[in-house]
């Protein structure tokens, strides 16, 4: 809604009025802000008065957040970037629903403790009508990009803060949500609001990728180095060649042509689509000339749909939400951060970002991800590669792939490589920190364009792959200390999940059973062994708590117990490891005769499974690795 000049003088008069010759703004304000005051004075806001903003209920919140969750996941993965992007400049950033009611957010301690965050958590509601003028509701009264700085704020409470917004569109245009980021005057950063609106940008399209899942998706831009910037325009055609969505840019760059839903291909470009099919089979990028004689260069960003075939999509499964909605981890996830890691990794791969799972050795790291691809519904292959396993000379061709004879020892036929091997489905990169500086940057290039380029082939092949990383490192230090690309760390971690090292885990007790049970399903622990368990620090997590569990195991085979066993304290003091703080001396000793112990009866075993370290490892229910390790004591 628009304003005359003398609504607008007005407003600014009263606004002037609270504000006194002591307290002046910096500079004039914009129309946007001018306009925001007229509408504050329409709504019978008083500028000096307390600002009292309300807050939903945890019900109505819950309902909201459901109701908005595709964007809302969307969002969250940006609000993680930007606050990166912006560290330092004591922020909160803010993701809200079309009425201004705050979703979620992220806050800088600084700012939280300088105490400029009042009345701004979830729930909140920061529309205009109640909270004058503001970043967020502003943005959404005005339908477009605002900066708010200090006293142009209507309520003088907020006349330290300084905030940005710009709103966030689906594929039909309907404004979804608001997101924002707010700073202390003084701290505020002067790229923020381009940042702000590059994010929401990113939301819209990754939503317009979303939402036209199972359809032709197109970048389009005149110059072919901008197809993978948010520069390019995306369009979205169903089977029959229709246009079913686009963006804001690749309406600007069809603007005349009219580019609205339903539109057809051939009006838009004045050729067939089977045409552009056709062409897209043997090459994923190709040259259009739109309607008006433009020329742009495209690039398919998804498969070209069958022609006349309707699209099928699984029933049941909620939009937004992971395609095994509902799917159980298979492991414990009681605890409430863990619970939480899970939800947030069905997420971000039904979304198919780039997902960065960090935590202690031992955590579950692994386990969390084999989780994220069940319930993504990708048809591919897990592939799991740890990426200090190898030379890094080798890692390249073994992860890319390789020609024939392109280097000494390749394999004579070439090899496709662990990244083919994964297409349609996930990859994680384990230990991601140990990644060689050379290699970064051509994962990063693979990040980017989605093409894997085997060592010494001509041409590369576009490959369908959800790509996790996982490490126990701190990789802001590795970053830091010029280990590891900053780049490629922007990228990994649009998501980034921490999980819980075992001893702060709520769901101790319940994670020590079901770990006990894998290892025999006839075996139990008693309260006294479960304090015992939960005294114990467990640097190594859950890969230290089987080892403890499966040698207290092995005792009680060797005292000759059968049938349905509870294990004590006593059994479990011995197995623990001499650094604990509850072995003693002669837990110590007791604990040594229990390795020799077990060494005899894993060589045993092995010798009656024909020195097959797998068939051992198996019958005895503990790793390679262990069954090696006794072999060597």
């Amino acid at each position: 809604m628009s304003h005359s000049d003398a609504q607008r003088a007005m407003a600014r008069a009263h606004a002037l009025s609270h504000r006194g010759a002591t307290l002046p703004l910096e500079g004039t304000p914009s129309t946007l802000v001018l306009d925001s005051w007229a509408r504050c004075l329409e709504h019978g806001l008083d500028a000096g008065a307390p600002m009292r903003v309300p807050v939903v209920e945890a019900a109505e919140l819950a309902r909201r957040r459901d109701t908005a969750r595709t964007v809302l996941g969307l969002a969250q993965a940006e609000l993680e970037t930007l606050s990166r992007q912006i560290a330092g400049s004591n922020h909160l950033l803010a993701f809200a629903d079309a009425d201004g009611v705050i979703l979620d957010l992220q806050a800088d301690s600084r700012f939280v403790s300088s105490g400029n965050d009042a009345g701004i958590l979830a729930g909140s509601h920061w529309h205009e009508s109640v909270a004058g003028t503001n970043g967020l509701g502003t943005a959404l009264a005005a339908g477009q990009a605002v900066a708010v700085t200090g006293r142009e704020h209507w309520f003088l409470s907020l006349g330290e803060v300084s905030c940005t917004a710009a709103p966030v569109r689906n594929a039909r245009g309907q404004l979804v949500g608001v997101l924002d980021a707010s700073s202390y005057v003084l701290s505020r950063h002067r790229h923020t609001q381009a940042l702000v609106q590059m994010s929401a940008k990113q939301i819209e399209n990754r939503l317009l990728a979303h939402e036209s899942r199972g359809q032709l998706l197109l970048a389009v831009h005149p110059r072919a180095e901008f197809l993978g910037t948010l520069s390019a325009g995306l369009l979205a055609f169903d089977e029959e060649g229709r246009l079913t969505a686009c963006n804001a840019t690749a309406r600007e760059l069809l603007a005349g042509l009219q580019p609205a839903p339903g539109r057809d291909f051939d009006a838009l470009f004045g050729e067939p689509f089977e045409r552009l099919l056709g062409r897209l089979h043997c090459d994923d990028e190709t040259r259009l000339h739109d309607g008006l004689g433009s020329l742009l260069v495209a690039r398919r960003l998804s498969p070209a749909p069958t022609r006349r075939v309707p699209v099928v999509r699984a029933a049941g499964v909620a939009a937004g939400t992971a395609g095994t909605a509902g799917t159980a981890p298979g492991f414990v996830a009681s605890d409430a951060a863990v619970a939480a890691a899970c939800r947030l990794a069905e997420r971000a791969v039904a979304l198919h970002v780039p997902l960065l799972l960090q935590g202690e050795t031992g955590t579950g790291k692994e386990m969390l991800a084999r989780h994220a691809h069940r319930c993504s519904a990708r048809r591919g292959e897990f592939v799991a590669v740890n990426c200090g396993g190898m030379p890094a000379e080798l890692f390249e061709a073994e992860l890319f792939g390789h020609a024939a004879g392109a280097f000494t020892g390749a394999r004579p036929g070439g090899s496709p490589g662990l990244l083919a091997r994964a297409d349609g489905g996930t990859l994680l990169l384990d230990e991601i920190a140990e990644l060689p500086l050379a290699l970064q940057a051509t994962l990063l290039r693979f990040l980017d364009d989605g093409v894997a380029r085997p060592v010494g082939a001509l041409q590369g092949r576009r490959l369908d792959v959800q790509v996790l990383a996982a490490t126990h490192r701190d990789l802001d230090e590795a970053v830091h200390a010029g280990r590891f690309r900053a780049d490629l760390l922007y990228r990994l971690h649009t998501v980034r999940i921490e999980l819980p090292p075992l001893r702060a885990r709520s769901d101790f007790d319940d994670a020590a059973r079901a770990l006990l049970r894998e290892i025999d399903a006839t075996a139990s622990l008693d309260a006294a062994a479960l304090a015992l368990l939960r005294r114990h620090h467990w640097p190594g997590n859950f890969r230290e708590l089987r080892s403890v569990l499966v040698r207290a195991r092995l005792q009680r085979s060797l005292d000759g117990a059968e049938g349905d066993i509870e294990l004590g304290a006593s059994d479990i003091a011995p197995a623990l490891p001499a650094t604990a703080p509850q072995a003693t001396t002669a837990a110590t000793a007791a604990g040594s005769a229990l390795r020799r112990q077990g060494d005899t009866l894993v060589r045993q075993t092995w010798e009656r499974c024909g020195r097959s370290v797998s068939r051992t490892a198996r019958e005895l229910g503990i790793s390679r690795s262990t069954v090696y390790r006794h072999l060597g004591g």
